[in-house]
């Protein structure tokens, strides 16, 4: 685990039944029950393993608007307030705060689509502030380098991976909803082609709304009732280190490495959009449809290892829903990281600033990344079976639009206007051609 992970004491009986039942306590899992529970519905939230044990307390911790891709920079806005608000509901911190995020370069190109993005930005309301070289030399005093340029989004901010999805579900809990830790939702009754109950370990719960909010875990659980969803799997391995050193950006982002503070005075460590392949059956059945994202990722990702096969997160198997299946096999999705990968980070960002060379490596960690074909989520009712909402796919974004991807899913559910446009996240554009519609991360 990269850190302490904040366990909290959830319910142990599995009701008889609910308005919605949300699979998968990840930070969209458990917003969504979050912002269910909170109108009023009768909510449960099942989770195999612990509390956003898996990729939600594996990431940088990044709440940012700055360089979204155009679908999802309303939701990635509107998460930013979401944050605060939830903060302010539950009575405990997330961690979050709004320390702005700094972006340098000595890269023309990539400075040139730093600026033409923050173009859109801007006439969308984004405060997103382009640096020229002194300005970029400044706020990166602490690499003791020059730059080209950069880029400043002072509302931008960070929350603490290891604390938001755990005290949201307290959340979930204040507001009367159910969270059940340790139980995995086998698969999905139905009645009439349409959802009448979720099968878990302990029982069945009656139903006939579930939101299926399970990661890598997604495709196969799906796959169950025949609903096919394109997804690949990245295996993305970070670090962190002790606390101690001092003088440092809290989120800074370069080429070579990126850098945010944790909540214990630390630092994570990592090389954005670096990772590893691992096949699974799921990514080889629809490897075509991501060979765009393939072609322009090519230089970042590397083949990866037999891992995920192992583990049969995603797997292209049918299972019976009275014995045990992969989910209950791996409570808690913990892979071994990428030695390579690590060596590598460690030595560009302590190559970046000087401060973290006597820096001591706190953890060292991997999650696996649950990718659609052109880096965008998934956030749809409509499955092809009444009641099954998909939402998955979050490419690594998953985070810091958490709150607002649970708002959204609230809003569908309970019939009231979305908080943003929701065309461009529907499973329907999968069947069309992908071409060239690839995200820029």
């Amino acid at each position: 685990m990269p850190a302490p992970l904040h366990l909290i004491q959830t319910d142990s009986s599995v009701p008889a039944e609910a308005d919605v039942v949300v699979v998968g306590a990840g930070i969209v899992g458990v917003s969504a029950a979050y912002w269910l529970a909170r109108a009023g519905m009768k909510v449960v939230l099942l989770e195999k393993g612990a509390v956003g044990a898996e990729q939600s307390s594996r990431n940088w911790g990044w709440c940012r608007q700055q360089n979204r891709d155009a679908r999802e920079l309303p939701l990635s806005t509107r998460s930013l307030s979401l944050w605060e608000e939830m903060t302010a509901d539950i009575g405990e911190t997330l961690g979050f705060r709004r320390c702005g995020l700094l972006y340098l370069t000595n890269d023309q190109a990539e400075l040139d689509g730093w600026a033409r993005w923050g173009k859109f930005a801007r006439g969308e309301g984004v405060d997103t502030r382009m640096l020229n070289a002194d300005e970029a030399a400044q706020r990166g005093n602490a690499t003791h380098r020059k730059w080209l340029g950069g880029v400043w989004s002072p509302t931008d901010g960070i929350a603490d991976p290891a604390l938001a999805a755990p005290v949201i579900a307290k959340g979930v809990l204040k507001h009367g909803g159910h969270v059940i830790q340790n139980c995995a939702a086998r698969g999905v009754e139905l009645s009439g082609g349409a959802i009448c109950g979720v099968v878990t370990e302990r029982g069945t719960i009656r139903t006939s709304q579930v939101v299926m909010a399970g990661g890598v875990w997604a495709r196969s659980f799906l796959n169950q009732v025949g609903v096919s969803v394109p997804q690949a799997s990245v295996r993305s391995s970070i670090l962190s280190v002790k606390p101690g050193a001092s003088g440092l950006p809290d989120a800074l982002h370069t080429q070579d490495a990126s850098v945010t503070r944790r909540g214990d005075g630390g630092y994570t460590l990592a090389i954005s959009g670096n990772g590893r392949v691992d096949p699974t059956p799921g990514m080889l059945k629809s490897a075509r449809q991501f060979l765009p994202m393939f072609a322009r990722r090519w230089r970042q990702l590397a083949p990866g290892g037999l891992q995920a096969w192992r583990y049969g997160f995603d797997t292209s198997t049918k299972w019976k829903l009275d014995q045990p299946t992969p989910m209950e096999k791996t409570r808690i999705l913990d892979p071994r990281p990428d030695t390579e990968t690590l060596h590598k980070t460690l030595q560009h960002a302590r190559a970046l600033l000087p401060a973290l060379k006597n820096g001591t490596v706190q953890a060292e960690w991997a999650g696996y990344i649950d990718s659609t074909p052109d880096g965008v989520p998934i956030i749809d009712p409509d499955s092809g079976i009444p009641g099954l909402f998909i939402a998955a796919g979050f490419s690594g974004h998953g985070f810091g639009i958490g709150p607002g991807a649970g708002h959204l899913i609230a809003d569908i559910l309970l019939g009231r206007p979305p908080i943003t446009e929701v065309e461009q996240y529907k499973l329907s554009r999968f069947r069309k051609s992908s071409w060239g519609k690839v995200s820029d991360f």
